[in-house]
């Protein structure tokens, strides 16, 4: 990761209240990315994952916390002001290619839209920069003039790349965007995802709950429970390492031609209610190595070897 990173975010929270009822989705959540990295972001669903990447591209208010964009702070207390500073170098890829995109509108109109908004281009300008971003995705250019249902599901993802593109982003949230694919598509849209990255120079967060498809694009991996980073390592590190049982549960749960028979912690029961929230360590009731203090005391997410940290009391040092 480069020194400097595109995006640094600390602390951030995000509070859903209805009712009289409070639900804490995100909750102390920090982590960078660097400039053409990529950042997986992973956990079950409800974890809060969604949620993190929404509020980074502005389409849902952090309760509190400290996010720097490109440099610029965005934080709550900013204001809308300073997300517009950035907004044209914030894009995001969205999990359901087929809900995504207006059926009413064509391909090549869907792809245009944030050059309408931004302005600026003539028709022919827009026109030939609609071409390009659909041969950059591997798309024909006379498939323009068709509708959203005439694509198949990988076409449509493709599509939807091509307008994230649009505005020449430097970082891209891809909020699950391959979990509607079939396993050939899917390493498909990877493949290309990988490719642009080099060709463009892009950074990204990829969400995602399947810690194979991660794997094979991720520099680092950050891992995600019940709104809490756990986790979060160098790629290679973190498949031969996992140093959190909830992470190492994870990885065994991931299928295999041949079983691997080493000792893996084994996890039961479901996510804990975000809005009950559980004294000391929010995983310890799934835990099957929880003690006394993972009851008492949450543990801070911090180094326990050089550019891993975890969020786990087996890992600390006794004073």
């Amino acid at each position: 990761m480069s020194a400097a990173p595109i995006v640094a975010v600390r602390e951030l929270v995000k509070t859903f209240a209805a009712r009289g009822v409070s639900l804490r989705a995100v909750d102390g959540v920090s982590f960078d990315v660097g400039q053409g990295e990529t950042l997986g972001l992973v956990g079950e669903s409800g974890s809060g994952k969604s949620t993190t990447g929404r509020i980074l591209v502005g389409l849902e208010a952090a309760t509190s916390g400290s996010i720097k964009l490109f440099d610029q702070e965005v934080s709550p207390a900013s204001g809308k002001a300073a997300l517009r500073a950035v907004r044209r170098r914030l894009q995001f890829v969205f999990q359901d290619p087929q809900n995504s995109l207006n059926p009413r509108m064509r391909a090549k109109d869907a792809i245009a839209e944030p050059l309408d908004v931004a302005g600026g281009l003539s028709r022919a300008a827009r026109h030939d920069r609609v071409c390009e971003l659909l041969e950059m995705v591997g798309l024909p250019r006379s498939c323009g003039d068709r509708f959203p249902h005439e694509f198949s599901g990988g076409q449509r993802q493709r599509i939807g790349i091509a307008r994230a593109l649009a505005l020449r982003p430097d970082f891209i949230v891809c909020d699950e965007p391959v979990s509607s694919l079939d396993v050939s598509m899917q390493a498909q849209i990877v493949n290309l995802l990988l490719d642009l990255q080099e060709r463009l120079g892009l950074s990204y967060l990829f969400i995602a709950h399947d810690l194979a498809v991660v794997r094979s694009i991720s520099a680092r991996v950050a891992v995600m429970y019940a709104g809490s980073i756990v986790e979060i390592a160098r790629k290679h590190d973190l498949y031969t390492s996992p140093r959190h049982p909830y992470t190492q549960a994870l990885l065994a749960a991931i299928p295999r031609v041949k079983p691997n028979n080493a000792r893996a912690a084994v996890v039961t029961g479901e996510l804990p209610s975000q809005i009950d929230t559980v004294p000391g360590c929010t995983f310890h009731p799934r835990c099957p190595f929880a003690f006394g203090r993972c009851r008492a005391e949450k543990p801070k997410l911090r180094e326990i070897a050089p550019s891993h940290l975890a969020a786990c009391h087996l890992h600390e040092v006794p004073a």
